[in-house]
Formats: structure tokens, sequence, C-alpha cells
């Protein structure tokens, strides 16, 4: 009888975990309490800007320009007019909308942003953008910029 050999030649593996650790590769995605954080600060940011001097009710918005608040309600649902929804009911204006210059601009950005949404409107009013060296589009639209601002606006994936 022969005996065993004493050293092994075993074709067994040792499996090795070779992913990544989390250390190396850390998620692409915000922490929960970043998250929250942020929601946080945008709630307070949309309530200090509705509370903004230049903020108009319907009725207010209505009286400037020598309508109803009901037509103005339709221009908000249109994209004719930014309305800002607020936390209980209603909308709030910003009164720069109905300068004659902006006026014929807003239709035109929500059509080219594909949004009747007031915040998301104003949003992209008011932030300065490296497309109209560092002016905001309405900046740029009272100007003399508006076909500038529609092009950045249509623009893929603004």
């Amino acid at each position: 009888m022969k005996t065993p050999p004493t050293t092994s030649t075993s074709t067994t593996r040792h499996r090795t975990n070779n992913a990544p650790s989390a250390a190396e590769h850390p998620s692409p995605y915000a922490p929960a309490a970043q998250t929250k954080a942020l929601l946080a600060g945008s709630v307070a940011a949309r309530m200090a800007r509705l509370e903004a001097k230049d903020m108009l009710s319907p009725d207010m918005a209505a009286d400037l320009v020598g309508t109803t608040p009901m037509t103005i309600n339709a221009w908000i649902a249109k994209g004719r007019a930014i309305g800002l929804t607020q936390p209980r009911r209603g909308f709030k204006l910003p009164s720069w909308q109905f300068e004659p210059v902006l006026w014929d601009a807003v239709p035109k950005l929500s059509k080219a942003l594909g949004t009747t949404e007031g915040w998301a409107l104003l949003a992209f009013l008011e932030t300065p953008s490296g497309a109209l060296g560092g002016r905001t589009p309405r900046q740029a639209i009272e100007q003399g910029h508006l076909v500038r601002v529609v092009e950045v606006a249509g623009a893929e994936g603004y």
C-alpha cells in the first residue's frame, strides 16, 4: 500500500474579495443628513424669496396690469406669467416680470425650458450663467439679449 504524499497538490483556490472598499470608492450619492439639510435650506430660501419686496399677490398683479386675478392665474398655468407656489395656497408673482422687456420674454422662456413651473422659471432667470458671461438671464434680457437667453434656455441639458 502506498503512503499519501506529504505535500498537497490541491486545486482548490481561496477566493479573495477583489471588490474595492467603500473608502477607495465612496458613494456618489449625498448622505441622507446632507439631503435633509439641503431641503431645509431650500424651504428657508423659498420662504425668503416669497417675502421679498418685489413679490405681488395675484390681486396686486391684476391691479398692476389692469386685468382680473382669474386671468393672472390662467397666465401662470400657460407659462405666460411666473407664479411661485406658496406653502399654504395660491401664488406670488415677481413684479419685474411685468416690465415690457421681460413680459415678452416669459412665454418664450417657458417654451424653451419646457416648463410652466414658476420656481423653475425664476431659478433660471435669477441664476448667473457662464453662457451669458456670468450675468443672470434676467440681466441679459434687460440688456437686450433675449435671443441669446432663449438659446441658452433651449440648450440640451440646461
